[in-house]
């Protein structure tokens, strides 16, 4: 499978009750529903793997990673209603959030 011209949106999300997992569960059915706007093509919702290597940062709760066959795509994804209903309802969750953007290198 080729990822050639998409726009990767991947983002990390650190709890603020990192024990909580009722805010991990509650977490994760957000980002689920999120998974609904159509502009993504690609989703995966996933929690640290079991890997121990110096260059690993595993102290993250939740990885949060989209597709998006193009960068305007990623844009209306910014403003869906789906995605601002989703900050709204669980910025409270989350004491730091990570993003990192990438579009394929030509």
């Amino acid at each position: 499978m080729s990822l050639n011209n998409t726009f990767i949106h991947h983002v990390y999300f650190w709890l603020k009750d990192p024990e909580s997992k009722e805010d991990l569960k509650q977490l994760i059915a957000g980002l689920a529903r999120l998974s609904a706007v159509p502009e993504i093509n690609l989703f995966h919702i996933g929690t640290p793997a079991v890997t121990d290597r110096e260059v690993i940062d595993n102290t993250y709760a939740v990885s949060w990673l989209n597709v998006f066959l193009s960068a305007k795509d990623q844009d209306v994804y910014q403003t869906h209603p789906l995605h601002l209903k989703f900050i709204e309802e669980c910025s409270h969750l989350w004491s730091k959030v990570k993003v990192y953007d990438s579009i394929h290198h030509q």
